[in-house]
């Protein structure tokens, strides 16, 4: 039982404190973990009453009853009875014995009860007038100890010095002047009480020093019965002592257990320094340290828990993020909840925030990421989930208020998972931030697939109109551009309406839809301008392919055989005419029905050449060029095509390039008339009647010659054709000559065949 008290030196005798002891003495005995339920009981007063005489058997007696009082290492709380006999061990003679002041733990009392033994305020080793310590000590103990145990000789009351009556005054007074003193309780244990009725004796104590316990032993050697039977009321006295109405039941002012060795070094170092001492104060001061040491305690073991490096956000969200987060900060909170409990509320309170605070702010970053993972994956969803409505065919505007629900509320429920109840951070930045990215994407996408539906209707206006443009202004007339007119109101008006059922999903305001309606019909229009001007830049090539058409066909659109008999003049101008009507139709747009008078001015100006022409210029009539100006009359600069100058260059290009073809055409018939032209003059004809009257005769008279001279025809007239002698000769008489010579016997050998083959 002696070593289960532990006994230290708290302060030695030389003032110093042995924080290394006190600390080894909490950490041994699990003193930490009572909170507030322990008690401190310090002993004070003289070494000895007097010189005593005693057998070993009676030490032994003192001993047992005071080690039964409390179970303490020898010499502890002896004073309450005999303080010497134990301290002086197994001396008789009169000494100080306890040097400085010792603590240990008193076995088998609860709660745990740290009794202290202060150096006797009477003894000779520090000499007479060396009361410093004594003082010190005395003030120490009143500012630590719940209980305050003051040894005195029945003899040494109502005595100035024997009754430490000098000493407690002075400590009084100092406990006055530097703090308001905590309740402590003060017993005075009265030795070896005489006849002298207790009552009479507690009356002048309390004379002396107020508000005290008093309590009476009888003398062991005269009365040792009595003794025993008050040594054990005494002990039973200490049993529960810090319950209400116990000796140390005030506990306003107690320092939790935790807080013990740092409040008596502090307490210890401001009485040797001779400072002022608030025990309210020291108290807050204390709770302050030891709550800040145990919240940066918790905050350094929150930084390498475990739990806490494995919610690693690096690979994306985690489900039970909240709950696990939770879970560790009220670990810590907790934890240190029950180490602070025995603290200053006020204190306590603040260094929970404190910790809460520094919690809070080492979270708050994964916190943060936590929630930049559930925005990421509502965002991607979202994008999933629209990507797949649309490949279904579902409306667009649909397929995005349905994945934004569904995201948000995916978003809102790992939110509302990942919450730190502590905190109550708001998430409502985060949430917006989604919502505009949803809506970034959704109308990204919108404008994606409108694009594409846009080009996708543009695509078939360009296939439906293309083609047609191209007939159309290569055929180009009066009447074309009404069937143009006609050829645009009809594939647009079958585009627009596609168009608006396409879109009909997105459902757009109709501002939007009117716009994109125009502007695919702008594009329809746009179209068949850009076809015309390009048309325009090939509008050469167009009227001298049609130059070539009228001329060179007849109107059942056979090609012409210039026999001599075709009016080639008159040839030449209806096709020029047909011509110039085609770069009449071509030198404007008329998508607007506007009508003009371009082609009369053309006509009358490059066919009908000899008609004057009166222009009105800016209201002043002139007479002159009408194409000798740079814009038509009435017509837009922007709807002109081909300008009256460039009219009238290219007219003049086009009748230099088509001359050749008349040319040859005029060539033609009159080869074609001197082909045709084989019979002899008639004076020859009649000189050859005159003259071969006899041949002719001999014919008549000799039918053999007949039948060779019709064969002969016969057979001439067959190559005649064969060859096609007429056409041979059209280009000359020695070409002629040359090319029925170089086919004469090939004809022959052609005409056998042919015999032989129609005998066979």
């Amino acid at each position: 039982m002696v070593e289960d008290s532990f006994a230290t030196q708290l302060i030695s005798s030389d003032g110093e404190f042995n924080a290394a002891g006190i600390q080894n003495f909490i950490n041994s005995l699990k003193f930490h973990e009572c909170g507030l339920s322990y008690a401190v009981v310090a002993i004070m007063g003289p070494q000895s009453s007097g010189m005593f005489t005693m057998f070993p058997f009676q030490f032994y007696y003192y001993y047992y009853y005071s080690f039964n009082l409390f179970w303490l290492k020898g010499g502890f709380l002896v004073k309450v009875v005999l303080k010497e006999v134990l301290l002086l061990r197994l001396c008789l003679i009169r000494s100080q014995t306890t040097k400085g002041i010792w603590m240990a733990k008193a076995v088998g009392i609860e709660p745990f009860t740290i009794v202290m033994d202060l150096e006797g305020t009477d003894g000779r080793e520090r000499g007479e007038d060396d009361t410093t310590f004594e003082k010190q000590s005395a003030l120490f103990a009143l500012a630590v100890a719940d209980i305050v145990l003051i040894n005195m000789w029945c003899h040494d009351i109502g005595r100035e010095q024997a009754a430490n009556r000098p000493l407690l005054k002075t400590v009084f007074q100092v406990m006055m002047r530097l703090f308001s003193p905590r309740k402590t309780t003060l017993l005075f244990v009265i030795r070896d009480k005489t006849k002298t009725p207790f009552e009479y004796l507690e009356l002048v104590l309390r004379k002396d020093i107020q508000k005290v316990e008093v309590i009476a032993l009888s003398s062991y050697e005269d009365k040792e019965e009595p003794f025993k039977e008050e040594v054990a009321q005494l002990r039973q006295r200490f049993f529960h002592s810090i319950s209400s109405g116990g000796l140390a039941g005030d506990r306003r002012g107690v320092i939790p257990a935790s807080g013990f060795s740092f409040s008596a070094e502090k307490i210890w170092k401001i009485i040797k320094e001779n400072k002022d001492l608030d025990l309210p104060a020291h108290k807050v001061m204390v709770s302050t340290v030891r709550c800040e040491e145990i919240a940066n305690e918790k905050f350094d073991q929150l930084v390498s828990d475990k739990d806490w490096l494995a919610l690693d956000l690096q690979n994306g969200a985690i489900s039970g993020f909240g709950k696990s987060l939770n879970s560790i900060l009220k670990k810590y909170l907790s934890q240190y909840d029950s180490e602070t409990i025995f603290f200053e509320e006020r204190v306590r309170n603040a260094k929970r925030q404190y910790l809460k605070s520094k919690a809070l702010q080492l979270v708050h970053p994964t916190f943060i990421t936590m929630l930049g993972h559930l925005r990421s994956n509502a965002l991607h969803n979202f994008q999933t989930r629209l990507e797949n409505s649309l490949d279904r065919g579902e409306g667009f505007a649909e397929s995005v208020r349905k994945g934004q629900q569904s995201s948000m509320l995916e978003f809102d429920r790992g939110c509302s998972d990942s919450a730190v109840e502590l905190a109550n951070w708001d998430s409502s930045k985060v949430r917006e931030k989604l919502v505009r990215d949803i809506q970034a994407h959704a109308s990204l996408v919108r404008t994606k697939k409108l694009s594409e539906i846009v080009a996708e209707y543009e695509k078939r206006l360009y296939a439906a109109l293309n083609e047609p443009l191209e007939s159309l202004f290569e055929s180009c007339g009066t009447d074309s551009w009404a069937t143009i007119r006609r050829l645009l109101k009809r594939e647009s008006d079958v585009a627009v309406s596609a168009f608006l059922y396409a879109i009909a999903g997105f459902e757009l305001d109709q501002d939007t839809a009117d716009k994109m309606v125009h502007n695919l019909k702008e594009y329809a229009i746009k179209l068949v301008e850009r076809k015309a001007r390009e048309e325009a830049g090939k509008v050469l090539i167009r009227m001298k392919d049609r130059f070539a058409n009228v001329f060179n066909h007849d109107k059942d659109s056979m090609p012409r055989v210039w026999t001599g008999k075709e009016d080639i003049k008159a040839i030449t101008k209806e096709a020029r005419s047909e011509s110039l009507k085609l770069l009449s139709a071509m030198a404007v747009l008329r998508l607007d029905e506007r009508k003009d008078t371009i082609e009369k001015v053309l006509f009358s100006s490059l066919i009908d050449e000899t008609a004057p022409i009166l222009l009105t210029n800016r209201g002043i009539g002139v007479s002159g060029d009408p194409l000798a100006s740079s814009t038509w009359e009435e017509v837009p600069s922007d709807k002109t095509l081909i300008t009256p100058v460039q009219c009238k260059t290219l007219w003049r290009q086009f009748k230099a390039e088509t001359e050749y073809t008349v040319t040859q055409a005029i060539s033609a018939q009159e080869a074609y008339r001197r082909g045709n032209n084989w019979l002899p003059p008639p004076w020859a004809i009649l000189a050859m009647v005159v003259l071969g009257f006899n041949e002719f005769m001999l014919l008549l008279r000799n039918p053999l010659y007949m039948l060779v001279l019709f064969v002969t025809f016969l057979l001439g007239k067959a190559m005649w054709v064969q060859m096609n002698v007429p056409w041979e000769f059209h280009n000359g008489i020695v070409s002629g000559l040359i090319s029925v010579s170089t086919r004469f016997f090939l004809t022959i050998l052609n005409l056998i065949k042919r015999l032989t083959a129609d005998r066979d």
